[in-house]
């Protein structure tokens, strides 16, 4: 069966609402779960070769928990507001990847993901989002996980690659990743579909999208060559650079030590540009300089979750959510958000 890249247009209004919008590529604030009994997640590991399968059992989860708070602490002292949350329970081993289970979005939308993996599907979590609803405006939160029950999954921000400025959901095919979610999220937030189909090196599916694409404010990390289409892969490209980026083109190599899996934030003094030790080091002199020019690139280590097949930017939650204005924090003895169950 042959697949063709998905496009359509966004409707005028989202484009309109947009372009008035404050909320930048790069948030200010994010939200980081720091686990307490971490371990690679054996439920993922079949479809995951990013993930590895031997590991010291006795000391990850000390190690993960210690490069957690690493990362929290270098995000703060970069200026970068950051919502931790503790994880005690065993049964959610991936809890240290929230992007996978909620976005959010610039209009006070909040969307929860449908999970393959049934002890992923644990991880969504109510205080997380009734934390946001108090130190931000949130309009409503959108609940996809229904679509469980129909064997149809869509993992946040790792199945999908959003370009909240101009309103593109990129998103790459795989068993974590099916397009008629993609296609409901495009529609009840206001996003273009880019869908496509991307393999590793073996001509496996590439589980999540954002371990091959990652796109900052001037410039877009792209595993092209992991697109299995040549159309597809100038398709892309041309939209990443209508948008005024320049594309940064990555070696299948560089995929595998997780050069993509980054995400652009807002700090103190600008922008950074938050990835792993590892993945720094694949990046290449001339990718580094030419992202310099943009963001300070922020690189952090953390060799004990990338165990689980995941980096950094699976770690990290970003928030677009506009803040309550100082003295407007929400009486927590308010009724929830409103949360609207979104059917397939």
């Amino acid at each position: 069966m042959t697949f063709r890249l998905v496009l359509v247009a966004a409707p005028a209004t989202a484009r309109r609402r947009r372009e008035i919008s404050e909320i930048a590529q790069a948030p200010r604030a994010v939200v980081l779960i720091r686990p307490h009994h971490f371990r690679p997640n054996e439920q993922t590991r079949a479809d995951n070769a990013f993930q590895a399968s031997a590991f010291d059992a006795t000391s990850v989860a000390a190690r993960a928990y210690d490069e957690v708070t690493g990362v929290a602490h270098a995000l703060r002292a970069a200026g970068v507001t950051v919502h931790l949350f503790e994880d005690r329970g065993h049964a959610t081993p991936d809890s240290v990847f929230p992007n996978n289970w909620f976005s959010t979005h610039a209009d006070g939308r909040v969307a929860l993901f449908p999970m393959l993996a049934a002890n992923r599907q644990r991880e969504r979590r109510e205080d997380v989002i009734e934390e946001l609803h108090t130190h931000y405006v949130v309009s409503d939160v959108l609940d996809f996980s229904g679509f469980e029950r129909h064997g149809l999954y869509l993992e946040g921000t790792g199945s999908m690659v959003l370009d909240h400025v101009q309103g593109v959901a990129y998103a790459a095919r795989s068993p974590r990743t099916h397009e008629a979610a993609v296609h409901r999220f495009c529609q009840r937030l206001d996003y273009e579909p880019v869908i496509f189909d991307a393999v590793d090196e073996a001509g496996r599916a590439i589980y999540h999208t954002n371990v091959m694409l990652s796109i900052g404010t001037d410039f877009a990390l792209a595993g092209l060559a992991s697109v299995r289409d040549p159309r597809d892969q100038a398709l892309i490209r041309a939209r990443l650079e209508s948008s005024g980026r320049t594309v940064l083109e990555l070696s299948a190599a560089q995929v595998r030590e997780f050069a993509a899996n980054a995400i652009e934030l807002t700090g103190r003094d600008g922008r950074v540009l938050a990835l792993s030790g590892r993945a720094r080091r694949a990046l290449g002199t001339a990718h580094a300089d030419r992202i310099a020019r943009s963001a300070t690139l922020l690189s952090l280590e953390v060799p004990t979750i990338e165990l689980a097949g995941g980096s950094i930017r699976c770690m990290i939650a970003g928030l677009h959510l506009a803040r309550r204005r100082h003295g407007a924090a929400r009486d927590t003895r308010t009724t929830s958000v409103p949360r609207v169950e979104v059917t397939v």
